[in-house]
């Protein structure tokens, strides 16, 4: 009997080991950051952790550079991902037509994917040198003048805005190019015979189709988007004047610049609240969506 019901349940016997490892390993941090989120607790070896309740939150909350940081990553977040998704459906649709060399354009589109992101920091701070680099070189060239690009409180999001969209960019492509690959052929085959444009058939046919999947590459590029922290910490580290700090760049200041652990924790409580808010928002749009089509 015994034997009987652990055949039946093998399976799960042999994945729970795994399961409860992952699940220590997601629950564990969180857990911990939000506990320490009620603390006031510098690190210190001879001063431990002292309970202040809310007054992480309530400092945080009154915290104009918070605020400031909380703009930083909406405005960011919003310029990266609009980019990426309209530029990863045109790029998809290019590449989902047969031609010469197709096979080595997508090899090279997918190379900033494959590339270091604090290396690749380094290579765009050469690039947007104001004197010697590349970009200022190409407006000369085109007669226009030259931008301080990340030396400038109103041009250093744009900038970095830029190097996100050329590195993410490939990632959208490639799942809108997996969603056209499973397209029907029966409504272009009837927009054929009825003679519409190819405009008409993108926006009546393939745009509509395309929606679910348009949903979850815009909702894998949003979670990381906002967690972005690694080109802005190489390129600029949250300057000139704090113009590119994010909340997670001031999450990491508070708690390893400034030692203040605890209004650090309560900054990241918050952060994972937004970035699940939007997430599950996201999903219930994909949800909603698959419902109208079907």
């Amino acid at each position: 009997m015994q034997y009987s019901w652990f055949n039946r349940n093998l399976k799960w016997i042999y994945t729970l080991p795994a399961v409860i490892f992952v699940m220590l390993m997601m629950l564990f941090p969180i857990i911990y950051t939000v506990r320490i989120s009620f603390y006031e607790w510098s690190m210190s070896a001879t001063t431990p952790p002292a309970w202040v309740g809310l007054s992480n939150y309530i400092a945080l909350l009154k915290d104009e550079r918070f605020w400031h940081a909380a703009g930083s990553t909406f405005y960011f977040t919003f310029a990266a991902l609009t980019l990426e998704v309209i530029l990863g459906i045109a790029i998809a649709l290019l590449l989902s037509r047969e031609f010469r060399g197709k096979n080595l354009v997508k090899t090279v589109f997918l190379l900033p994917m494959v590339a270091t992101p604090v290396a690749m920091g380094l290579v765009w701070m050469l690039i947007y040198e104001p004197t010697i680099g590349v970009a200022n070189m190409m407006l000369k060239s085109l007669g226009l003048q030259p931008l301080l690009w990340l030396a400038s409180p109103n041009q250093v999001i744009p900038s970095l805005v830029i190097v996100d969209v050329w590195e993410w960019t490939p990632m959208i492509a490639l799942i809108i190019m997996a969603g056209l690959a499973t397209l029907p052929s029966d409504p272009y085959e009837a927009a054929d015979v009825d003679g519409a444009s190819t405009w008409r058939k993108f926006v009546s046919i393939t745009l509509p189709l395309l929606r679910p999947t348009i949903i979850v590459a815009a909702m894998l590029r949003l979670i990381d988007v906002l967690k972005t922290f690694d080109i802005i910490y190489a390129t600029t580290q949250g300057g000139p004047n704090f113009a590119s700090e994010t909340l997670n760049l001031y999450g990491y200041v508070l708690g390893f610049q400034y030692f203040k652990l605890g209004m650090a924790s309560s900054l990241l409580v918050i952060f994972f609240a937004l970035v699940m808010g939007l997430t599950l928002f996201m999903i219930w749009m994909r949800k909603r969506l698959e419902g109208a089509s079907s």
